[in-house]
């Protein structure tokens, strides 16, 4: 879908330079714009290297740990359906405490695998369970401690102080994270659960 969208964007934008007469614009603006591009990407080699050697550093520490186990009991209250124990548990702390301290690299294989848990534990493995929603609108939406890619986005572009949205950041992921979680928790309410849909099934079939 989003390749469709992308290339609606580029036939619309070249008919439209088209009508206007500034095709030679917009070809210009495109070869400046991936020149920029390039550009940044090499400025950012540096600065990520650093914040996620810092990182590899805190995850040898035990930091992430550390921060997995103070997540831990949150971590019932948003998903009341998973039994205390299962792996899918561990995965999900994991993985939310890789992103808050910038691991994105580190989360990604964790998510994946704690989707895959939470997948072993739904009845109906065509519907998305409400563990599995919650669990997606925490972790797209999550809180970030150290956001180490955009401060490598201002060190490429310029910034002489690149440290300066940390602060920010925390905050806008932390509202961001509060309403993600509560429209997953209030949406929820709306829809059965997988066991309720298959049991509904059962029990008219019983009463024929």
């Amino acid at each position: 879908m989003l390749n469709y969208i992308w290339f609606g964007l580029m036939a619309i934008a070249l008919v439209v330079a088209a009508f206007n007469g500034t095709a030679d614009a917009v070809t210009k603006g495109a070869i400046d714009s991936a020149k920029t591009a390039v550009e940044i990407t090499l400025g950012l080699i540096g600065i990520m290297t650093l914040w996620l050697g810092i990182m590899r550093v805190a995850e040898a520490a035990g930091l992430v740990d550390l921060l997995g186990r103070m997540l831990r009991p949150i971590m019932r209250w948003l998903f009341p359906d998973v039994p205390d124990g299962h792996p899918a548990n561990g995965a999900m702390v994991m993985s939310v405490a890789a992103n808050m301290l910038g691991l994105n690299n580190a989360a990604t294989p964790l998510s994946i695998k704690a989707m895959e848990e939470l997948q072993s534990l739904n009845p109906v493995k065509e519907t998305a369970t409400n563990a599995m929603v919650t669990f997606m609108a925490l972790n797209t939406s999550g809180v970030q401690l150290i956001p180490a890619t955009m401060i490598g986005v201002l060190v490429a572009a310029g910034s002489r102080n690149p440290t300066a949205i940390i602060a920010s950041t925390l905050v806008a992921t932390a509202i961001g994270t509060a309403a993600a979680v509560a429209a997953a928790k209030l949406l929820e309410r709306f829809y059965p659960k997988p066991e309720a849909a298959l049991e509904a099934p059962a029990s008219s079939e019983v009463s024929q």
